[in-house]
């Protein structure tokens, strides 16, 4: 069995690979990663399989697509920009590759192999948010930023070419990921990294702002069980059911390093910020997925290894994580 990885160097797909090359002895994976800002082939430097292979190229090269679809059986998706402070300061990064992109493999996939197994991973944030509930796969779209209306249109375009062409399509919407090797501008990571520094932890307005936090592995476990189980051109919410605000993640981060509170600094919103997020999971959870981590362990595990692992972070920490409000740069 041959799988496609797109976007292998990232976070989530790294963690992907490395999880499916340990599960299943008979698979063979391809990575193809532009290397962009978010992407680090460190994050699989311990990888060392005759089942694994990289391919430095983008999802926006029709022709390079084509060449390596042919061979495949799996392909998943992770390749996107995904920061939502960056939308806000350059959209079009994020139309290219999260549009152009998706509609790049779609028909990719059509012309050379219409018989892959296409799995395409979105993200919770399409839906925009909610103060009460938990949304399910059928409901509507309403995306907050240029970063999750773009998510959302490449959504579409999975879903539309899946019927009109017959295609075995599947879309997995996750809530917010954290563990080993997430970008350092993201909120865990750039808190863990600042308060090891002892700066300030800047937090957008009061803090108030909910979301529902998943571990990486059990994200990766849920799109293994889509890959198995999943029917084709279904949506799958990858959820863990542990909501909580952004300033109880901060100050459990800070206690987890015995760092002191006044550590964190408010400062100004960025525009359009979504008040919660919240998916229900019960569907994915009908084809035997449950999350097997609790947010304690998974945010202790969290700590640790940015504490057991400078090597990986501290030549990545720049301006992006340095800057108390990221969103008014310009990238």
């Amino acid at each position: 069995m041959k799988m496609l990885v797109t976007g292998g160097a990232g976070f989530i797909g790294s963690n992907f690979i490395r999880y499916m090359l340990e599960k299943y002895r008979d698979l063979e994976i391809i990575n193809l990663d532009k290397l962009g800002y978010g992407s680090n082939l460190e994050n699989l430097r311990d990888v060392d399989s005759d089942r694994y292979s990289f391919i430095k190229g983008d999802i926006t090269d029709f022709e390079l697509l084509s060449e390596i679809v042919k061979g495949v059986d799996i392909l998943v998706n992770f390749a996107a920009e995904t920061h939502v402070d960056r939308s806000i300061s350059n959209p079009y990064t994020f139309i290219e590759s999260n549009i152009i992109g998706v509609y790049n493999i779609l028909e990719s996939i059509r012309k050379y192999n219409p018989e892959v197994n296409f799995i395409h991973i979105s993200t919770d944030e399409v839906y925009g948010d909610i103060e009460e509930g938990s949304f399910k796969e059928n409901d509507r779209s309403m995306p907050s930023s240029p970063y999750s209306a773009s998510k959302a249109g490449g959504d579409m375009l999975v879903l539309g070419y899946g019927r009109t062409y017959n295609l075995d399509v599947k879309i997995t919407r996750c809530t917010n990921n954290y563990g080993p090797y997430q970008f350092p501008e993201k909120l865990i990571p750039k808190t863990i990294i600042r308060a090891m520094k002892n700066l300030s932890i800047p937090i957008y307005g009061k803090g108030d702002n909910v979301r529902d936090w998943l571990y990486v592995l059990d994200h990766c476990r849920g799109i293994d069980v889509v890959i198995n189980k999943g029917e084709s051109r279904e949506i799958y919410n990858i959820s863990s059911n542990c909501e909580k605000k952004n300033i109880e993640v901060v100050k459990l981060i800070l206690k987890l390093l015995d760092k002191p509170l006044d550590l964190i600094e408010y400062v100004e919103d960025r525009p359009g910020h979504d008040v919660r997020y919240s998916l229900d999971y019960s569907k994915i959870g009908e084809l035997g997925w449950k999350p097997k981590y609790s947010f304690d362990k998974g945010i202790e595990n969290t700590v640790q290894w940015y504490l057991n692992n400078k090597w990986w972070w501290e030549p990545l920490v720049d301006e992006r994580v340095l800057h108390p409000t990221p969103w008014k740069l310009r990238w």
